[in-house]
């Protein structure tokens, strides 16, 4: 991938996570008319991926897939997140992959810090 597309594919991430977090919306998928019918999100539906804070101290969540941006949810050692999907972000410990959380706040949790429990979550 040029760095060009990874720029622009990174920038449409970060647009379309910024307007998730000033929103409030979950990001909709093809044919998914699960929010139509039950009136939000619920992070037991299929869609989402599960996994396990590791961090000894906690996991701050943010805005962007990167350690510099805004701290906008915290998730406490041991607690099972729900993962929407997977992207490459800024390198945490040699790892680059961040986590989309959908646990009440759209939020990024660095993959580093974050156990798979079951499936590993699809690309976003």
């Amino acid at each position: 991938m040029s760095l060009r597309t990874a720029f622009v594919r990174r920038l449409g991430i970060a647009a379309a996570c910024g307007g998730l977090v000033l929103g409030g919306a979950a990001p909709a998928l093809a044919g998914d008319d699960w929010d139509d019918h039950h009136g939000s999100h619920d992070s037991s539906h299929p869609r989402y991926y599960k996994g396990r804070v590791s961090a000894p101290g906690g996991l701050n969540l943010r805005d962007k897939p990167t350690r510099s941006s805004a701290v906008i949810g915290f998730a406490e050692y041991g607690e099972v997140v729900s993962i929407f999907c997977k992207t490459p972000g800024q390198s945490v410990q040699g790892n680059t992959l961040w986590y989309l959380l959908a646990d009440g706040t759209w939020a990024w949790g660095a993959a580093r810090y974050i156990d798979n429990i079951g499936a590993s979550p699809r690309w976003c």
